[in-house]
């Protein structure tokens, strides 16, 4: 008996043993990948300038943000070529470019900055996709990462607090729920609202704020795409990945799952779920996780850029300018180039009915994992198991359907705010949800149970300088790309009677909603129009019409996908960034940037990013005292 458990006690010994040795080597492997710096670092310095005076003469802005295609404006010896101008691709192309490399961004429209760019309708500036952006407090290092993008020349006005407000029920039994910023100032006012609930509010902002998920969630998605593959699936079959962060496990449980668990309360819980619709899912569908990283990025407040969403590309594109590259639109790249090997070498942009062949030993793609797998390589890549293998993995997001309005009236005349609207049918959001998008079109378009309302002009405070006397809302909401794939090829501006009556039927329907919640515009609309999915699938080349790329549903926050939505293709020298790499938003697609420029570079840009923050804060530190 003594023996059996001395031979039990050596096994014990040895399995820890064993353990312990694994996570040492998992641990050495860590601090190898996370902290790595083979590569130039174009964070080394802060890079910010004076503040320059706001151009806001367009054609001045057209200069930079209009440039045309030509053979002849290709620079010579490219050391990359970029797929898009979204804020990814511009992103990446910073960074590069910040350590003197050479680059050309190629975009199909007609201006530059993919959803961060503007377009005018009868002397209306609208914005196409930036209505809010968080994390923007002093010494953040997103905050910093913009500067240093911009060159510290991209400006930003804290929007209202409360920056939300959750509409839910019929006017005659309208229910209005703000959503402030802070951490303190957002449970008091819930905890207000709700008597009886203060638990689950508290249980509810515990979990989305556990720092292993909050701020290590987005570290384990670093971890996943930037350790080699045979680590990753090593970190993935021992369970070590999601030992190392629970933003994997919760990743896998639904919005609706968790939110039911925390209370009985319906409005309770349409409060908890609402901001789901910022990256396209319903909540029994999307990822708790996700869900996490979205409420967590505007906990300590929301801001707009001042000047509009063009801004951001318009102090982007010189820094790329300066290193001997550029940023050329009405360039649609119709195929990546590759050579015998194999390996990407060019691309092929199309000039008419001429093609015209741009080489270069890097090509990354912003134009999303479906357009770059699916549109822009040779049929016989595609078959790649290793590329299908990823393409199984996720699917389309859902279409986005936008409406623009532009009003005459001041924001004071018209009761606008610098804050946004998310105004619900009623509180059974899921079920609203799901028979918006069981029903037909028709119906649906009469009974669209969820709009997003912000209103541009109230937040940009150069805004009445620029158009005085004027002022815009943004309504957002979603539809599935099938309702309107009959007319995929019809003429961008006259598809024919039938679509232009079912656009009239949600935009009737929209404008019911808002009218009843902002009775001021009434009688002072002067332009309004829709975009559905087929708007964004020709302005911004979204396969499905979808606005945040790769469907944002749990599946797509596992483990196995998550590691395989990387940077590095399967073909050599072809590489990917934006929001499909990482998540959606500006944000997200920032950090697709960063990951993107961090293997290409071979360091890690996100711990660049970390060390510059905290030596400016420093520096400001020092000042202070002085």
């Amino acid at each position: 008996m003594s023996a059996l458990r001395r031979n039990n006690s050596y096994t014990l010994a040895t399995m820890y043993l064993t353990a312990l040795v694994c996570c040492a080597a998992v641990l050495a492997l860590l601090f190898k990948y996370l902290i790595w710096d083979r590569g130039p670092n174009p964070l080394a310095v802060d890079t910010r300038e004076p503040l320059k005076p706001l151009v806001t003469d367009k054609k001045e802005k057209n200069k930079i943000l209009k440039q045309g295609f030509l053979a002849s404006k290709v620079p010579e010896k490219l050391d990359a070529v970029v797929i898009g101008s979204g804020i990814g691709g511009l992103g990446v192309a910073v960074l590069l470019a910040k350590v003197g490399k050479r680059v050309l961004v190629l975009e199909q429209h007609d201006r530059a900055g993919g959803c961060c760019h503007t377009f005018t309708e009868k002397g209306f500036e609208f914005d196409v996709g930036i209505h809010y952006i968080g994390e923007l407090l002093e010494n953040n290092p997103f905050r910093c990462l913009l500067d240093q993008l911009t060159n510290g020349q991209l400006q930003w006005e804290p929007m209202d607090n409360p920056y939300d407000l959750v509409v839910l029920g019929p006017p005659e039994n309208r229910r209005v729920y703000p959503i402030y910023h802070g951490k303190d100032r957002f449970l008091a006012e819930l905890k207000k609202r709700f008597p009886g609930e203060e638990a689950a509010i508290d249980k509810f902002l515990k979990l989305s704020k556990v720092r292993l998920l909050s701020a290590f969630g987005a570290w384990i998605l670093v971890v996943l795409k930037l350790f080699p593959a045979l680590v990753v699936r090593f970190l993935i079959a021992t369970g070590l990945a999601h030992w190392m962060s629970p933003f994997l496990s919760l990743g896998r449980r639904s919005l609706t799952e968790v939110v039911s668990g925390l209370t009985e309360n319906k409005d309770l819980r349409a409060v908890f779920s609402y901001i789901f619709g910022t990256y396209g899912r319903g909540a029994t569908e999307a990822s708790f996780s996700m869900h996490s990283l979205v409420m967590c990025h505007y906990l300590h407040g929301a801001w707009y850029p001042k000047g509009g969403a063009s801004e951001i590309a318009y102090h982007m594109i010189p820094i790329i300018e300066k290193a001997g590259g550029a940023v050329l639109v009405r360039a649609p790249v119709n195929r990546i180039l590759f050579n015998e090997a194999k390996e990407a070498c060019g691309v092929s942009v199309m000039k008419g009915q001429e093609e015209v062949h741009i080489n270069a030993p890097i090509i990354i793609s912003d134009a999303g994992l479906f357009n770059t797998y699916r549109q822009l390589i040779p049929k016989d890549l595609q078959a790649l198991p290793a590329i299908q293998n990823q393409l199984a993995m996720v699917k389309s997001g859902y279409g986005g359907l936008s409406l623009f309005i532009g009003l005459n009236g001041s924001k004071e005349e018209l009761g606008l705010k610098a804050d946004n609207y998310w105004i619900f049918k009623e509180n059974n959001v899921d079920e609203l949800m799901e028979k918006y998008s069981k029903n037909t079109r028709d119906e649906s378009a009469r009974n669209i149970p969820m709009i997003f309302v912000a209103s541009p002009s109230a937040k940009d405070p150069t805004w009445q300088e620029r158009q005085p006397g004027k002022s815009t809302m943004s309504i957002v909401s979603f539809a599935p790309y099938d309702w309107f794939e009959e007319w995929k090829d019809g003429k961008v501006t006259n598809r024919g009677a039938d679509y232009k009556e079912l656009k009239d039927t949600f935009i009737q329907s929209i404008m019911d909603m808002v009218v009843e919640f902002f009775p001021k515009i009434k009688g002072k609309v002067e332009y309004i129009d829709a975009g559905t999915p087929l708007t964004n699938q020709h302005y911004i080349a979204t396969p499905r019409g979808e606005i945040y790329g790769c469907d944002h549903n749990k599946d797509r926050f596992s483990a196995e996908v998550s590691a395989a939505l990387r940077p590095q293709t399967p073909l050599k020298n072809l590489y990917l960034t934006g929001q499909d790499v990482f998540v959606c938003g500006l944000a997200g697609a920032l950090a697709g940037a960063l990951t993107c420029g961090s293997v290409i570079l071979n360091r890690n840009l996100h711990l660049d990013t970390v060390s510059l923050t905290r030596r400016q804060k420093h520096k400001n530190n020092d000042k202070k005292k002085e």
